[in-house]
């Protein structure tokens, strides 16, 4: 008979598994007490969630969230990191820790949306730009034929306007001189 307190953990975790975006799974043996509670500080301060996990828990919350790509991931000790926005803020997160502090911490592997990644795959989503950069580039792309478009289009007229103000311009001088040329004259007389 599952205790209350099992009960409570797999519901929590279902909860965690259907809201979250991605669940990237971690070896975190290695890890002294105090660098597992700075790692989960600094996971915190990323919007990211850091839990340790039971396997056979988290089975049978993956299975009742109906999310049982999670179940292939999670293999001996494991911790999961929740990310609820950005998927690619856990993958960022996750290997700057690592980068930074020469972590024996290594990413198994993770599961977003309904897709599981290998660990390459969830390091690979860490070089990934923000989304509101991807964005601008999107933009910047777009906005470039037409650019180039309106470029082509105002040549010929632009070209035109300078043939027709170079003979323009030339008879407004050769007016001038002769005007000041008359003036010259009349003042003479």
């Amino acid at each position: 008979m599952p205790t209350q307190k099992k009960i409570d953990i797999v519901d929590e975790l279902r909860d965690k598994f259907t809201r979250c975006t991605i669940a990237v799974a971690t070896d975190y043996t290695g890890l002294s007490v105090n660098m597992m509670t700075d790692l989960r500080q600094k996971m915190r301060e990323k919007n990211v969630e850091y839990r340790v996990v039971k396997n056979n828990l988290t089975y049978l919350a993956a299975d009742s969230a109906n999310r049982p790509q999670i179940k292939s991931v999670v293999q001996g000790p494991t911790a999961l990191a929740f990310g609820y926005e950005n998927p690619t803020e856990v993958a960022k997160a996750l290997e700057e820790y690592i980068r930074v502090n020469r972590s024996s911490l290594a990413i198994r592997g993770g599961v977003l949306d309904n897709r599981t990644l290998t660990s390459a795959e969830v390091l690979s989503l860490s070089t990934i730009p923000p989304r509101e950069e991807l964005i601008a580039q999107l933009l910047g792309q777009m906005q470039s034929p037409v650019a180039r478009l309106m470029g082509q289009l105002q040549a010929p007229i632009s070209r035109l306007a300078g043939a027709l103000n170079g003979p323009l311009a030339s008879l407004t001088i050769l007016l001038q001189q002769r005007a000041e040329q008359l003036k010259s004259q009349q003042g003479a007389s």
